[in-house]
């Protein structure tokens, strides 16, 4: 006669068998989107998978966890790092609440200004290694967007970064339209930046508007407007 387990039995055995199974949420690896804005305007853009890691800081060895900005700008190389240790980081990713990014390719951090990061348009409120995430809610998403830029900082806050928009409308024709946007996510539409694509400019106008005639295929189009942070380049397919 075939015997069955016990209901206390089964769960127990099913929360075994979870514990074994490897942990796939909360360390997973996302890839994200991530530029780094240099004073003197460069840039470097870069896809990238933002894998758990380990960094020196002040002679210690300290683990920054997978999904976090500061994993993946570790991992992207975009120069010279310099962190601060203002925690007590160690071999666990859990103590990277208090890494602060000092200096980036020799770009260092005076008094009030220095280096911080914006996921999507909005500037974060945690550390770049804190396990909580940007927002204290949770990690990196596949896909996230991470701007790292130098900030001038002023009463109202850090200088407004750009986003730029575009569009092919046949016939070579691209439009562009550009918004600058504050600490907070909030945007206003942009007069007098400059548009590039394809080795031509543009500036906008009332509208924050540019447009552009480009000879056909695949073009990267970005925005930049001096005492503001350049834009992501965006690939459009002109046609």
């Amino acid at each position: 006669m075939r015997r069955t387990l016990p209901t206390r039995a089964i769960a127990a055995a099913a929360l075994a068998a979870a514990a074994l199974a490897p942990v796939a949420t909360a360390d997973a690896a996302p890839r994200v989107k991530q530029l780094v804005a240099f004073r003197d305007g460069g840039a470097k853009q870069k896809s990238v998978r933002a894998r758990a890691v380990r960094t020196r800081v002040g002679g210690r060895r300290c683990a920054v966890g997978a999904g976090t900005p500061l994993a993946a700008l570790i991992r992207s190389r975009p120069g010279k790092l310099r962190l601060k240790d203002y925690g007590a980081c160690s071999k666990r990713a859990a103590d990277a609440a208090g890494l602060y990014v000092a200096a980036i390719a020799g770009e260092r951090a005076h008094g009030p200004n220095g280096w911080v990061y914006k996921v999507g348009n909005r500037v974060a409120t945690s550390g770049a290694g804190d396990p909580s995430g940007p927002f204290g809610h949770g990690r990196l998403r596949a896909g996230a967007r991470v701007t790292w830029f130098y900030c001038r900082m002023r009463s109202g806050g850090c200088q407004r970064t750009l986003g730029v928009r575009a569009k092919a409308l046949g016939g070579g024709e691209l439009r562009a339209t550009v918004r600058a946007y504050d600490d907070r996510g909030r945007s206003k539409l942009v007069r007098g930046a400059t548009v590039h694509a394809g080795g031509e400019t543009a500036k906008t106008g009332a509208g924050g508007i540019a447009t552009l005639e480009l000879t056909p295929g695949r073009r990267a189009v970005w925005a930049t407007q001096k005492g503001r942070v350049r834009s992501f380049e965006e690939a459009v397919d002109v046609r």
